[in-house]
């Protein structure tokens, strides 16, 4: 099974999903605007992604600059709490299968885990 964090108003994350599905795959679709992951989710999420925190981060978003995330300083716990509490900042999509998770930017990214 393939969990598929998602926003529907994205269009990399309507590829990603096309493209699971183009595949015969109908993922877990997990609406993580409306449904936050906690923060010890997104925990297990970057080791599953085999990333630090800022590297999920969507450096463009308001909150970004607003929360002044930007700080070097910054642990990645304090980025992981502005993550669960924000989720725009949140890269999309996040593929996740088992303990293995690929951003789909592209969305072909998403194939390493078919």
């Amino acid at each position: 099974m393939i969990t598929l964090y998602h926003n529907p108003r994205c269009s990399k994350s309507r590829q990603a999903l096309a493209l699971l599905q183009a595949h015969g795959i109908e993922p877990d679709v997990r609406l993580y605007l409306e449904n936050p992951p906690t923060t010890a989710e997104l925990k297990k999420l970057l080791v599953k992604l085999g990333i630090g925190a800022r590297d999920l981060l969507r450096t463009g978003e308001d909150a970004y600059k607003e929360l002044n995330l930007k700080d070097e300083r910054l642990s990645d716990t304090a980025l992981i709490k502005a993550m669960a509490a924000h989720p725009k900042l949140i890269e999309r999509p996040i593929a996740i299968k088992d303990d293995q998770a690929v951003i789909g930017r592209p969305p072909e990214n998403l194939l390493a885990l078919l």
